[in-house]
């Protein structure tokens, strides 16, 4: 790591590699998708839907690995732009699976596989009836194939076997907790919405792979050392539950022009947030009353969820999620100032702030 490097410069490095992260996926798309020539036009497809999904994204995920690799000292961008690639990959996997979850077929304001695979068929005059499921599957199978894109992007880098095997290893870490955390989440549906524990499932479900692993990636392959792990480990989990407690609240509070989603999704489908579990916590009887007859309601309207907004906000369910936020956002801040070293540290405290104030 160079003295002189300040937290500016990192930032700035990792802007200038992102381009190349987004241009190895782009390269293993096309390669990939003109790899099996004998296979029907439609597995060509699938890549370019797939494809069509990197962009407009934030990049946290392959910006925390840069960061994570240059500010511990690493100097080969060669070494680091696939397993930034490939966090980002994983990143798109886990959306384009959980929207099937969701069954939102927009995301980013912009149609998802679902959605681009929907358009096609309805193009065509194909039956009613059978579209869904053919929508369904290829939302499945372009998540299965940036799934297995991710570990591919790894494989075929010029990294050294051991560096390859540990980020292999941290790949698979995220999807177990990611698969446990969305297990959680969804059984939860059928639980009281009092029982639900949305910290537990923001931490597996959110922070491991959006947080956590790529920090941990970046980290392995600058040669951190196992205490430096640690610390990434425990600010990457304070981050990730802070970002998705923000996200909760952009979902029904955020505006969809800069979203790119309903605020309607998540009330419509009852979502077991720590927001909600504190609007269910904190509200008197008459207010209960409301959130039970208009949450996961499928068919709910402006007006009933304007009326389960009301509920959050005068029960101060809503301030007190976003209070957590900035909890768990300090504590992210503090471990970097006081456990990462220079020029990390800095640049990890400014993109922590940054996230506390996004509107998407």
């Amino acid at each position: 790591m160079t003295t002189s490097l300040t937290a500016e410069a990192l930032g700035s490095s990792v802007d200038e590699l992102l381009p190349r992260v987004h241009a190895a996926l782009d390269a293993h798309v096309r390669g990939a998708r003109s790899g099996m020539p004998v296979v029907a036009p439609d597995y060509a497809r699938l890549w370019d839907h797939l494809g069509a999904q990197f962009h407009g994204g934030k990049n946290l995920r392959p910006a925390l690995t840069l960061a994570a690799y240059l500010g511990l000292g690493g100097d080969d961008p060669d070494a680091v732009v696939p397993v930034a690639a490939a966090m980002e990959m994983l990143h798109t996997a886990m959306l384009v699976h959980d929207d099937v979850l969701d069954h939102d077929e927009v995301r980013r304001g912009r149609p998802n596989i679902a959605g681009l695979r929907r358009a096609e068929l309805q193009a065509t005059g194909a039956p009613p009836d059978k579209i869904d499921d053919q929508v369904l599957a290829a939302a499945l199978l372009g998540g299965d194939l940036a799934l297995s894109s991710a570990y591919d992007l790894i494989i075929s880098s010029s990294l050294p076997a051991h560096h390859r095997i540990a980020c292999l290893d941290l790949v698979t870490r995220a999807i177990r907790s990611t698969i446990a955390g969305e297990l959680l989440d969804v059984y939860g549906d059928l639980e009281p919405l009092e029982q639900a524990d949305p910290l537990l499932v923001s931490a597996l479900k959110t922070a491991w792979y959006s947080c956590v692993v790529p920090l941990l990636a970046g980290a392995r392959l600058a040669g951190a050392d196992p205490t430096m792990l640690t610390h990434l480990e425990r600010l990457g989990l304070a981050l990730g539950v802070s970002f998705q407690l923000i996200d909760d609240d952009l979902g029904v509070f955020g505006n969809p022009a800069v979203t790119g989603k309903s605020r309607l999704t998540d009330l419509r489908a009852g979502k077991r947030t720590e927001m909600m579990r504190l609007a269910w916590e904190k509200a008197d009887a008459p207010r209960r009353a409301t959130l039970a007859r208009h949450l996961g309601d499928p068919r709910l309207t402006e007006e009933g969820a304007a009326a389960v907004r009301d509920v959050i906000e005068s029960s101060g369910a809503r301030e007190a999620a976003l209070r957590l936020a900035r909890l768990r956002a300090r504590e992210a801040s503090r471990i970097a100032a006081e456990r990462i070293p220079a020029p990390l540290s800095g640049h990890l405290v400014g993109l922590i702030a940054s996230l506390q104030e996004r509107a998407s």
